[in-house]
């Protein structure tokens, strides 16, 4: 049967078109071998990347591996998609620029890849999820993912004997006692607006359907009834921090967390390189953000940081596959969680960072939700929305823009969901 496009690849057609043309990277190697090209979205893991490419042509005498990490590889790459100049391999994060490309037809299916085998199934399940219509196949390999939660000073904590929290009215109790010893529970850097959605995120996933986006575009319910309760509880964390959390931005609130200025700091895995650059000898841990009362409802946030998919029109899948293979080494994924204190996805053993130590059993279980803002189109803002309510307060106002703001900037997606279950019979 052929593939029918959807409505979503008109819409990233556009926003191709929309990006300044730059010229194409060149594939260069030596004479005879097979050339293998990355682009990479991580400009920060780029000395790792060299250093992979450098292992990889010393081992091998038949395919020559170049990868780039630009640091606008997104316009790059999109750019390049519309060019019809096509990258072998890209790693990207599994957000909505996945689901775009994926309904595109961009990448290829690598059900066939034998690496899959030795990926947590939970994160394969996540890339799934991202689909905005479901087919057949896998269109990414789960590299290394990222958790968000709540950091704490340790040291700190042992000191006062605070016990870690494991219900949201415990988390409540928590922060009234540590108020009482005159310290602060909580810094906010939300001057940044991104910062706003590490603990939105992190309360949506314990609080609201992990399907919560899709059954919007599908038509069965609205953000005013499924993000009520995400709201209100993440304005009473506010409640627990500075007196104006808005005038700090994410590196004040690194610097003043590592200064010891808070106990508790809500954010991603992805701010102790940058908290331990301020204070190298902070003793930092962290614990899965308990939204609900009920403890069984609390799952870790955490996403596919990192993901690696070969294009569709690669023009040797067998070649692609071997640099996987190598990519995919526990010594290299090892290393790639030394550099940038990453959760691996790959089911194998591996030593993380100590400050992972207070979530390793939502890892290894396999309890995990995805970011639900991995499913929000950057169009809508989302950020800048959340930073909003913050600072007014009015839930009701927040809630009935969330969902216009959705119908707005998601209409591609909405039709070509409902579009699909019409014809599939799922729709209600």
């Amino acid at each position: 049967m052929m593939k029918k496009k959807n409505a979503v690849s008109a819409a990233l057609a556009v926003a191709m078109l929309a990006a300044a043309i730059l010229p194409g990277c060149g594939s260069g190697g030596d004479s005879g071998k097979t050339e293998i090209e990355i682009l990479q979205y991580k400009p920060e893991a780029a000395t790792y990347f060299d250093q992979v490419e450098t292992q990889f042509n010393e081992s091998h005498d038949d395919i020559h591996l170049t990868i780039s990490s630009p640091n606008d590889a997104s316009t790059i790459m999109r750019t390049r998609f519309i060019r019809e100049d096509y990258p072998d391999i890209i790693g990207i994060g599994g957000d909505i620029n996945y689901s775009y490309y994926v309904d595109a037809d961009i990448l290829a299916d690598v059900s066939d890849y034998p690496g899959l085998a030795d990926v947590k199934q939970s994160y394969v399940d996540i890339l799934e999820a991202l689909e905005i219509t479901p087919k057949d196949g896998t269109y990414g390999v789960p590299y290394v993912a990222n958790a968000a939660g709540i950091l704490y000073n340790k040291d700190m904590f042992e000191e006062h004997g605070w016990e870690i929290p494991g219900t949201w009215s415990e988390l409540m109790d928590l922060c009234e006692e540590i108020e009482a010893e005159g310290i602060l529970p909580f810094y906010f850097g939300f001057r940044d607006t991104w910062t706003c959605l590490a603990p939105w995120n992190s309360l949506a996933v314990d609080l609201a359907p992990a399907d919560t986006c899709q059954r919007v575009n599908a038509g069965e319910t609205t953000f005013s009834e499924e993000y009520a309760e995400v709201a209100e509880k993440c304005a009473q964390l506010v409640s627990y921090g500075p007196d104006d959390p808005f005038a700090y931005g994410y590196n004040d609130a690194c610097t003043a967390f590592a200064n010891g200025e808070s106990a508790m700091y809500p954010i991603g895995s992805y701010a102790v390189p940058q908290i331990l650059s301020v204070n190298p000898e902070m003793n930092i841990d962290s614990f899965v953000t308990p939204g609900s009362d009920d403890a069984e409802r609390n799952t870790l946030n955490s996403g596919v940081d990192l993901m690696f998919a070969v294009t569709a029109e690669c023009e040797d899948k067998e070649a692609a596959y071997e640099v996987l293979d190598f990519l995919m080494e526990d010594a290299n994924i090892q290393a790639y969680i030394d550099d940038q204190n990453a959760v691996p996805c790959k089911d194998s053993q591996f030593d993380l960072a100590p400050m992972l130590d207070g979530m390793l059993p939502y890892i290894e279980s396999g309890n995990m939700t995805d970011y639900q803002d991995h499913y929000y189109p950057s169009e809508m803002a989302a950020d800048a929305l959340i930073q909003t309510y913050l600072i007014n307060g009015d839930v009701e106002e927040f809630l009935n823009d969330f969902d216009t703001r959705w119908q707005r900037y998601n209409r591609d997606i909405i039709r070509a969901v409902q579009e699909y279950n019409e014809e599939h019979g799922t729709a209600e």
